[in-house]
């Protein structure tokens, strides 16, 4: 595997550079958003209205972060279970979306997205959240406060570790790792 400095925003040549396997570094921008921010996002984007930010090259990371303690910029923010943005994804890559951040498998649709607009998800460590939590350096909610945790914030991350699971050719990590071992999970 080879390791891979990134900053947001991503461009085309920052994920065509990225193959399924490689360990990531992530430093810049990138918005939190969960089930109902993402639902709440299809529904501007059907209506035409404007998003709470623009999409083009941003990365979204699946989780809703918790209040920090005293003197620390946030508390855990582990990843969720992508699958369940699954409906919402092809038309928020469809929107300029670049990199998306999670942990577990997308569907066959999502994959084809991701090809289809040269887009990249990535893994982060489930059960780490509290080491993540590290690497982010500010946190503020831009949109949907009402959902609590699960409102928009937007991050400001260094050197965040990520697998690229699913990468602009339409290779997948889970699948040739599963390959590899012969079908052993």
């Amino acid at each position: 595997m080879r390791e891979i400095r990134l900053r947001t925003p991503l461009t085309e040549p920052h994920i065509e550079e990225l193959a399924a396997g490689d360990k990531v570094l992530l430093s810049g921008v990138v918005y939190t958003a969960r089930d109902a921010a993402h639902a709440r996002l299809v529904e501007m984007l059907r209506r035409g209205e404007p998003l709470p930010f623009d999409m083009a090259g941003q990365v979204i990371y699946y989780a809703g972060p918790t209040p920090g303690a005293p003197g620390r910029v946030i508390g855990s923010i582990g990843p969720t279970t992508s699958g369940r943005m699954d409906s919402f994804t092809p038309e928020l890559l469809a929107a300029g979306l670049k990199g998306m951040i999670g942990k577990g498998e997308r569907d066959q649709a999502v994959i084809d997205a991701i090809v289809r607009h040269k887009a990249v998800y990535f893994a982060a460590t489930g059960g780490a959240g509290a080491l993540l939590a590290k690497r982010v350096v500010s946190c503020e909610v831009i949109a949907f406060p009402e959902l609590g945790c699960e409102a928009i914030h937007r991050l400001e991350v260094r050197d965040f570790p990520l697998i690229v699971i699913n990468d602009c050719r339409g290779r997948d990590f889970y699948r040739e790792a599963r390959a590899r071992s012969g079908g052993i999970t």
